[in-house]
């Protein structure tokens, strides 16, 4: 997957809004940042010491709390991850690499839903 597959998953979604940030691609919702390209930082590659590095893009989506972090990240081992410098925050890390078009679907919609105002996500929830 690639961060044009990304795009185009993100758009099937009402309202969003593709911007840049920092150099960075972004995703958004009713002003919320829901998914995001995320290069690791000087800090990110330090602290993986003597661990492999994921390599290829890396995107961030929001998830709608810790406890969805904990069952994402359990349930989609390869593919999602975290880093130090997200502890306690609601979010992943996807290996684009690594994702199946579905499971990146499916991750991204849960996080425009984590984000969407609460009566565009019940609309689309309705279908």
């Amino acid at each position: 997957m690639t961060l044009d597959d990304v795009a185009g998953l993100a758009f099937t979604l009402p309202e969003v809004v593709e911007a840049e940030r920092r150099g960075t691609r972004i995703w958004t919702v009713g002003g919320k940042t829901f998914a995001w390209e995320r290069p690791f930082s000087k800090a990110d590659l330090r602290r993986f010491g003597d661990d492999p590095i994921p390599q290829g893009p890396i995107l961030g989506l929001r998830v709608a709390d810790l406890m969805d972090k904990e069952a994402a990240l359990a349930a989609h081992p390869e593919p999602f991850f975290t880093i130090p410098h997200f502890e306690g925050f609601s979010a992943i890390l996807v290996k684009l690499d690594a994702v199946h078009r579905e499971e990146l679907g499916e991750a991204i919609t849960d996080a425009w839903l984590a984000c969407a105002p609460p009566k565009l996500a019940e609309r689309y929830l309705r279908g």
